[in-house]
């Protein structure tokens, strides 16, 4: 029972008990059980949060958190590696489990701003234009470009390399 259906049910007997202490047991009662609070939700990245979905939603089989959490599994589904090393983690493991039971947060992903060196001031920075189309420009972002990704962009779009280049400067940007 969820517990804002019992706070409803012991609100709606004020009165019925003639008992001596009973109305002032039942209010002590309600306020304990208004101060209990639902369970926090955790925080997990977005690849993880599309490992739950993908588990839960697999169409030929049942799939259980312990299958969930099997590392033989993970590579066969083709997981990165960045969501292999979050799931082996032990901590995490639990903040999983969690996450499979209730609710939870998706991280917001780390965004990066990619300045290759030694180019034209106004061309130094890796954008993407919303047409789809990688660009060299300045690091001014508008409606026209991004100058902000994720590791995610960047890897899907084949510069992933560029965190491990010493001709890159890659700049992690603070909200």
């Amino acid at each position: 029972m969820k517990v804002q259906r019992l706070i409803e049910k012991y609100k709606k007997l004020e009165g019925v008990w003639d008992a001596e202490g009973a109305e002032l047991a039942r209010q002590i009662f309600l306020q304990d059980l208004e101060q209990l609070d639902e369970p926090e939700k955790v925080t997990i990245p977005q690849s993880v949060a599309d490992w739950i979905r993908k588990c839960k939603t697999f169409k030929s089989f049942a799939v259980s958190l312990s299958f969930a959490l099997q590392p033989s599994v993970w590579e066969a589904n083709g997981l990165s590696d960045e969501s292999i090393e979050w799931l082996a983690n032990a901590e995490n493991q639990e903040i999983f489990a969690r996450a499979w039971l209730s609710s939870y947060e998706i991280e917001e992903e780390k965004r990066y701003r990619v300045r290759f060196k030694g180019l034209d001031k106004d061309l130094e920075y890796l954008n993407f234009k919303h047409g789809h189309v990688w660009v060299f420009s300045d690091n001014i972002e508008n409606e026209e470009y991004r100058t902000c990704h994720t590791r995610k962009e960047l890897k899907d779009a084949d510069f992933g390399w560029v965190f491990d280049c010493p001709g890159v400067e890659v700049e992690e940007v603070k909200d």
